[in-house]
């Protein structure tokens, strides 16, 4: 009882599973609501941009949903990395690869068992009038051919999101690190911003690269074309949100107390 009552009073340990929750949880939404792709622009009511990269035309940013919460996990992995090191990120991004690959493997099944008979068409409710239901089952479908294409992605994205997010995972550590040693506490945002920026440039080509050009027989021009586009709104998202690093850091150095959050920080540089 008295070794569990010390893990309950211990901050560092709770912080860390705090944390790990929060990464891990962004990590498998940002897969699963990744098949979904937006139009930027349109979202804001603006024009597409049309822009042209490469010999490729017409391109705006048209982005997958995911995008919306990978530069919340990669600025979620340098905070971890400021407290707990590179074996603290290892160990959630082991975890949070294997949650993903375990996600696909129950969508894959759930896929494979077949459907109740009334539920392919349980959306359309039989007191609506013929030309509600008519609409209905024009616009929805069959619900189990739906399902079978919001969770059956495809072999190659999985692939290709799995080694992108470890490989990413991997130089943001260690790119991370390597700015910490030459400023030391200083410029939290260099290390921060810095190592995202260039993890998330890593990962914008390499998903792209075994999902489309290897997976899906794509010219290497469109693939790196769409990967600028990707990048550009990466980096702009990356920047932005270079305050909330801080807000990040106060509110943990306040909850640790300044004497454990610098124990911890000072620790964190040789955990490798």
């Amino acid at each position: 009882m008295e070794r569990v009552n010390q893990f309950y009073e211990d901050k560092s340990k709770k912080l860390f599973i705090i944390l790990g929750a929060f990464f891990v949880t962004n990590a498998i939404i940002a897969e699963l609501i990744g098949v979904k792709i937006f139009s930027l622009e349109k979202t804001f009511g603006i024009d597409p941009s049309n822009i042209n990269i490469l010999g490729i035309d017409h391109l705006s940013f048209n982005l997958t949903v995911g995008v919306l919460l990978w530069p919340v996990v990669f600025i979620m992995t340098d905070i971890i990395n400021e407290y707990y090191g590179m074996r603290g990120v290892r160990l959630l991004s082991y975890i949070a690869a294997g949650m993903i690959a375990y996600s696909f493997l129950m969508f894959t099944l759930g896929i494979k068992l077949v459907p109740a008979d009334f539920w392919p068409t349980s959306h359309i409710h039989s007191d609506l009038s013929e030309a509600d239901q008519a609409f209905k089952k024009a616009k929805v479908g069959d619900l189990n051919e739906a399902f079978k294409l919001i969770f059956g992605q495809g072999s190659w994205i999985i692939v290709g999101s799995l080694v992108a997010f470890m490989l990413g995972q991997i130089i943001d550590v260690l790119v991370f690190h390597k700015i910490k040693k030459y400023t030391g506490e200083r410029l939290i945002w260099l290390r921060s911003t810095g190592s995202t920026l260039v993890s998330q440039f890593i990962d914008s080509f390499v998903v792209l690269f075994i999902a489309f050009y290897i997976g899906a027989n794509w010219s290497l021009k469109t693939v790196i074309a769409i990967g600028i586009m990707n990048y550009i709104y990466k980096f702009v998202v990356a920047v932005v949100l270079t305050p909330l690093i801080y807000i990040v850091h106060e509110f943990i150095e306040k909850y640790l107390g300044h004497d454990l959050a610098a124990k911890m920080k000072k620790e964190s540089l040789h955990y490798n």
